[in-house]
């Protein structure tokens, strides 16, 4: 296995699950493309273990050559490339861990008591993502990366709040019991996906508070340039685009899944890039 194979390898699995995969876009240097495919690569595969194979062994297999890949040879296509790109830009290892760590979450816990504790779960799940992009690009400093935090995590909420329906069929709720204590619903409601006015109002809720940390992430892409500021105003526009939508159809949440259209990203590509 040579380096150049492994990363048309890491390149191939993204190209498989690229409508999952935005920042995979035209917007990103050529030169990058390879580096942020062997990144998710590694995070798909670890993904599918466990959500597909519910593997926990695999997940701690996987652990482990993340943290041996760049002191010994592996044949690995994934970790070959993976380990080239953790060298040439000087990865922090930590966070590819703390997607694993994600993970391995997701094989235990399905429910979450409140805002604050499904935060925590996103700054394993999702803050990683974007602090990783922001290295590739260079930008190192903390304050940006605080920026970038605050987008991811509103990208996760909101899709967690798209997916709905799908994730009762696993068993999962992701919208915090005491929010749904607060607005005298149960979880026996949302398990029989019985809606009313009041799932509504709370998903209100939960819209409104997804949308503050658009906000409070939005100066970063003032703080970026090049091809990046406009990824990052192109990925934006995409998930406010998708709040929007769940805040239109609230009420059906549980039962439908509402998804952008080609149109309607011909239509952000057209007002944020071109």
């Amino acid at each position: 296995m040579n380096l150049e194979t492994a990363y048309n390898i890491c390149l191939q699995i993204t190209r498989d699950h690229y409508e999952n995969f935005p920042v995979a876009s035209f917007l990103i240097p050529a030169a990058l493309r390879k580096h942020i495919a062997a990144i998710y690569a590694f995070a798909r595969t670890a993904d599918d273990f466990a959500d597909e194979m519910q593997d926990r062994e695999k997940l701690l297999d996987w652990r482990e050559q993340l943290h041996s890949c760049t002191e010994s040879k592996t044949e690995n296509p994934i970790f070959l490339a993976l380990a080239d790109t953790i060298e040439q830009y000087e990865i922090p290892i930590k966070w590819l861990d703390d997607l694993l760590t994600a993970f391995l979450l997701d094989l235990d816990k399905n429910r979450f008591t409140s805002m604050s504790e499904l935060e925590s779960y996103c700054r394993f799940s999702a803050n990683p993502v974007g602090r990783l992009v922001l290295w590739l690009f260079g930008y190192h400093s903390e304050d940006l990366l605080i920026y970038a935090d605050q987008i991811t995590t509103g990208l996760q909420l909101t899709n967690f709040w798209q997916d709905i329906s799908i994730d009762l069929k696993k068993d999962r709720i992701y919208i915090p019991t005491d929010l749904i204590e607060k607005y005298n619903l149960s979880e026996k409601d949302i398990l029989m996906q019985q809606s009313s006015p009041d799932f509504g109002k709370m998903m209100g809720e939960l819209i409104q508070q997804t949308a503050g940390y658009y906000e409070k992430g939005l100066p970063l892409t003032e703080r970026v340039s090049g091809r990046l500021k406009w990824e990052l105003k192109f990925t934006l526009a995409g998930g406010k685009e998708i709040l929007r939508k769940t805040e239109k159809y609230r009420q059906d949440l549980l039962i439908w899944r509402p998804a952008l259209t080609r149109w309607d990203w011909i239509r952000l590509a057209t007002q944020n890039i071109f």
